[in-house]
């Protein structure tokens, strides 16, 4: 452990920064638990989803792999399924960052073709879920992502069901030759063992009115891998209308992992927000000009 002074510190840290979470607990920082969401990739044949959502101009060469997003109000729960960060043709990737844990994510390649579609398929999640504890959302997360590692083998394989089994509550068998792109490989297994049931069935419920506006969404060959919990951070390091710390003076917490953006575009809006409360701290005195070569001189030299 080191340390390096500074007078102002900008806290952009991503929202697996699980050390840096227990830390800043540790230290007194003040956080709060947030909603997230969490659950499966489901992956179909590219070709059915642009089927679905090309019509009879589905395969034509001027039109790329087809995406979707989908959304679901559950009235019995409260809870929404959502699909999240769409990837045509592309892979289900391993994204653990910590032993002993599995956790799955999705990219694409710039071509989007390798043949089949992936998407996260997610449930939110609340913080009276884990008794509005600071650090329950991220325990939360470790459980599950720990327990998904067991059902995989121990060995980084994934959990993962066909959908048809999934939704008739029957684990799968065999998932050879399946569409499965997960590495190192995929473990047969019964998502209704690895979530709360009360997440299970919301995600049934969705999934089969999704199929109603996606016509075939429900497909033989789709399947399901475990488990998608880096959605967004399960906390937010709280911060004053000035974007800095509650109370730390000169910290700005920035970006997801602060729990303040939810992807990319999103971090990178709120880092321009963090810049320009630092830059109006720091104005150019008003007897200084600046010439071509950037450096900055007294205007009374001139």
């Amino acid at each position: 452990r080191f340390e390096i002074a500074c007078s102002l510190l900008v806290l952009a840290v991503g929202n697996s920064a699980r050390k840096v979470y227990r830390m800043l607990a540790k230290e007194g920082v003040s956080l709060s638990p947030k909603p997230f969401a969490l659950g499966v990739r489901i992956e179909h044949p590219q070709e059915l989803i642009d089927k679905i959502q090309y019509g009879s101009y589905a395969g034509h060469p001027r039109l790329g792999a087809a995406d979707y997003r989908l959304t679901y109000q559950d009235r019995y729960t409260g809870r929404s399924l959502y699909t999240f960060c769409m990837c045509p043709g592309g892979f289900v990737i391993g994204s653990s960052s910590e032993p002993g844990q599995v956790v799955t994510n999705g990219m694409s390649y710039s071509s989007r073709d390798s043949g089949i579609a992936n998407s996260a398929l997610v449930v939110t999640v609340k913080p009276g879920n884990w008794g509005n504890r600071t650090l329950g959302g991220m325990e939360m997360q470790q459980e599950l992502e720990g327990k998904a590692f067991k059902m995989g083998g121990g060995n980084y394989c994934a959990p993962a069901q066909l959908l048809k089994d999934f939704l008739d509550k029957r684990g799968s068998r065999n998932l050879e030759g399946s569409l499965a792109t997960y590495k190192p490989g995929v473990t047969p297994a019964n998502m209704w063992e690895l979530f709360p049931r009360d997440i299970c069935e919301v995600m049934a419920r969705g999934i089969k009115n999704w199929d109603n506006k996606m016509k075939g969404f429900i497909n033989e060959k789709a399947v399901l891998t475990g488990v998608e919990t880096r959605t967004s951070a399960p906390l937010r390091i709280k911060r004053q209308e000035d974007l800095t710390s509650l109370n730390v003076y000169n910290m700005y917490p920035c970006g997801e992992g602060a729990g303040y953006a939810g992807g990319i575009v999103s971090s990178a809006v709120d880092g321009i927000k963090v810049a320009e409360k630092i830059i109006g701290r720091y104005k150019r005195p008003a007897n200084t000009v600046e010439i071509r070569d950037e450096s900055v001189i007294d205007a009374r030299d001139l």
